[in-house]
């Protein structure tokens, strides 16, 4: 599979990204991108061929097989990979059109016209909430893929021995053994790891987008505030000093 499409788009993503959101498309390319194309895709190779059981009975090594493995390890994680990546598009996306708007704005009323965004780029608006909704799509897909891999293996990482009963070994016990067990459960946790890392991450960025946005609203409140109480100050001083000589006045 070529990943160089995702590669093409985590660079693009990060232009856009907070600080956690640049950690956090590191660990995605180097410590999970990089290591299951490099590693991971070659420690399975063709898993179904390495499956070994103790009996020639037709179709019993397939069943046993599909049984413990109805999906591919490294065929979910792709599909993990896509799907969490190609959330961070939707940010590209969102800038993509108002960077075509505002160009068509300048084209229709002159590039010396007032600019519809003082930044295309920055998160403000319907980017910001885009970008923020991202994140939160993110942690459920990282959740529900870290569901599926607890699930439909049966919170089992790769046991040397596996026992099947299938119909189609005529209801007696078929001893099966999987091909490098140990390394493909190190690599298995790996990703699970790193899984749990990259959701602590965009939660910190959640946390870290609210905080900040809360703080701008509250900062500019404070200072509008702290601005009205100013200018009534200096009407409520211009007053007096204005009413002060008229009183002078009428008492002389």
């Amino acid at each position: 599979m070529n990943w160089a499409f995702l590669q093409g788009l985590l660079s693009g993503v990060n232009k856009y990204s907070t600080a956690f959101g640049r950690i956090w498309l590191s660990v995605v390319f180097i410590f999970r991108l990089m290591v299951f194309v490099v590693a991971a895709e070659k420690v399975w190779g063709d898993e179904q061929k390495d499956f070994s059981c103790n009996t020639a009975q037709p179709g019993c090594k397939n069943v046993c097989y599909d049984h413990f493995f109805p999906i591919s390890h490294t065929r979910l994680w792709a599909l993990q990979l896509i799907f969490v990546t190609c959330l961070s598009l939707l940010v590209v996306l969102h800038v993509s059109y108002r960077e075509e708007r505002e160009r068509k704005h300048k084209l229709k009323h002159g590039e010396n016209c007032t600019p519809l965004y003082s930044n295309t780029g920055k998160k403000r608006g319907g980017l910001w909430w885009t970008y923020f909704l991202s994140l939160l799509f993110k942690i459920v897909v990282e959740s529900v893929f870290i569901f599926l891999l607890f699930y439909i293996y049966e919170y089992t990482f790769f046991p040397p021995l596996v026992r099947c009963t299938a119909d189609s070994c005529y209801h007696t016990v078929v001893d099966c053994y999987i091909a490098r067990p140990t390394e493909k459960k190190i690599f298995t946790v790996f990703m699970v790891v790193t899984s749990f890392v990259c959701i602590l991450l965009t939660l910190c960025e959640v946390f870290y987008l609210c905080g900040k946005r809360f703080w701008e609203c509250f900062g500019r409140g404070q200072g509008s505030v702290r601005e009205n109480s100013v200018v009534m100050a200096k009407t409520t001083t211009a007053a007096k000093e204005y009413a002060a000589p008229a009183y002078s006045l009428a008492i002389s």
